[in-house]
């Protein structure tokens, strides 16, 4: 079996998705680039995520050929493939159909900085990616049009994208799109919404990426 340990990661991660409210059914996926091979470990197509084992795990190549595993690779592997190919420090690739970060999908509308939260993790906008046919590259080239420098994207009328250097990475802005998406949708609800000024972003995006759990997190 090859990447014995790419697919015991890759099968955690999967089932941490309706873990953490990400997907229903059979929806959603994780893969991994594994840096040496270029191979990629995704999910089979299908399959309930509370019945998957790291043997179901398909490994393909960058071309979408299957090299190990006896069940089909998601429908969404094109995708995935077309993020690697182009994103060299992309190694994990995530699609979820999270309540609040979908609903924002489907209104065809983006998610400003309009907390703290949101510049923390993201530094920027969560984008709106154009709608993308599933099945081939067509949503892979629109993430990487328009996901500019954020790891989450929200492709209309579809769901939610997430990209890491590693599989934890892009878990988290998959859980954090959810949580932040939670918010603005409650506060919405409020009245009206103001957007952070660029210059507290671009602050508070530096605190969190390089002095949180720090000495100096506390510092101006």
């Amino acid at each position: 079996m090859l990447l014995p340990e790419l697919r015991e990661q890759v099968c955690t991660a999967n089932r941490q998705l309706p873990a953490a409210g990400l997907v229903t059914w059979t929806s959603g996926n994780v893969s991994v680039r594994d840096p040496e091979t270029g191979l990629v470990v995704i999910k089979p197509s299908g399959r309930m995520f509370d019945d998957l084992t790291p043997n179901d795990m398909v490994v393909v190549d960058l071309d979408g050929k299957v090299v190990d595993g006896d069940l089909g690779p998601s429908s969404d592997t094109a995708a995935h493939l077309y993020v690697y190919a182009n994103r060299d420090d992309v190694r994990s690739v995530i699609h979820t159909h999270s309540t609040f970060a979908t609903a924002f999908a489907t209104a065809g509308l983006s998610i400003p900085v309009y907390m703290t939260a949101i510049a923390d993790e993201f530094g920027c906008e969560i984008p709106l990616g154009d709608y993308a046919a599933i099945g081939g590259d067509a949503i892979g080239k629109e993430i990487c049009r328009s996901i500019g420098r954020s790891p989450a994207i929200l492709m209309k009328q579809h769901g939610v994208f997430t990209i890491g250097a590693s599989i934890k990475a892009a878990l988290k802005a998959a859980v954090m799109v959810e949580d932040v998406a939670k918010t603005v949708w409650y506060a919405s609800q409020l009245g009206p919404l103001t957007p952070l000024p660029e210059a507290e972003i671009t602050a508070n995006h530096e605190r969190y990426t390089h002095r949180y759990g720090t000495a100096t997190a506390s510092q101006g």
